[in-house]
């Protein structure tokens, strides 16, 4: 399929779904990347795959009951948030621990749930591969207002919430509120996830919030042009998984995480300054001493 021939398929009327589902994929990849570069200059990557397991039973309640799967999610993801900031405060368990044990344990509570709902194996595989495709109108509109919030939290506690990234003492030292600072940064990472479930999946959601902002790592060293970078490719990524999973019949959300794979694979390559040939070009000849004679050795 021609890139002409996508377009028409996206303003044809009797594929109303098809936009409806790259408009979401577009505002989720967004949201994702601009949420991403705040975990990936925490190092906390494992956290989206946590939060990914903790929204599962709120997506589950919300189907059996038929209710929007996004606010569900929410709800469940906030929730185990709380719990999870409340018993972290043990010095006696590290953080890492206590988000093990609680988002596994939602992660198995939302399977239980769902097992009581008809259909329990396609409902399931909606869940964890995603079904973009069936997004309902309301849905669309729950996504945008949360992206916006997420943005506009973001926008207001960027200062606060780089100290906090990049050195979480002297934050502390400056009476900066690290402990809040941080549950407000897993609620909006929830929001991120719960967001972008409907569109690749809770298995493959942690490529959305983490692959952009690592790409975008790779390509710059200013946080200004990084949290610009990775939510332009996250929707370019978007784009082209729709037009590719249309064109060819293949799994939206896993075309898509596939490109981010690959945007990643390029820029640790070939970024201008931190790719393996630019470091390879700088490092120039070698010279070592063999015999009395000196030779060039490329390394």
């Amino acid at each position: 399929m021609s890139p002409a021939e996508f377009v028409g398929d996206l303003l044809n009327p009797d594929l109303a779904f098809l936009p409806k589902a790259l408009l979401v994929a577009t505002m989720s990849s967004i949201v994702c990347g601009v949420v991403g570069c705040y975990v990936v200059l925490r190092g906390m990557a494992f956290i989206g795959d946590a939060v990914a397991h903790a929204v599962f039973p709120g997506l589950a309640v919300a189907f059996v009951m038929g209710g929007s799967l996004v606010l569900g999610g929410t709800v469940a993801g906030v929730v185990t948030a709380l719990l999870i900031a409340v018993f972290a405060q043990n010095r006696r368990l590290k953080e890492d621990a206590v988000i093990g044990v609680f988002f596994v344990a939602a992660f198995a509570l939302g399977i239980v749930i769902i097992s009581r709902a008809p259909g329990y194996a396609g409902s399931l595989q909606q869940f964890l591969f995603g079904s973009i495709t069936g997004i309902p109108d309301r849905d669309i509109v729950v996504v945008a207002g949360m992206g916006l919030l997420v943005l506009g939290v973001l926008l207001a506690l960027h200062k606060e919430l780089v100290t906090v990234s990049l050195d979480r003492e002297s934050a502390r030292a400056m009476g900066i509120p690290v402990f809040w600072l941080d549950l407000v940064l897993y609620v909006l990472v929830t929001l991120a996830v719960v967001i972008s479930v409907q569109t690749i999946g809770n298995i493959l959601v942690l490529a959305l919030l983490i692959t952009p902002a690592a790409t975008a790592r790779l390509l710059t060293d200013r946080l200004a042009v990084m949290m610009l970078l990775a939510p332009a490719i996250g929707a370019l990524a978007a784009l082209l998984g729709m037009y590719v999973s249309w064109s060819w019949d293949y799994p939206t959300g896993g075309t898509i995480v596939l490109l981010l794979t690959a945007g990643f694979f390029a820029a640790w390559v070939f970024a201008p300054r931190q790719g393996l040939l630019a470091k390879r070009r700088r490092r120039g000849p070698e010279l070592t001493v063999v015999d009395g004679d000196a030779r060039a050795v490329v390394r």
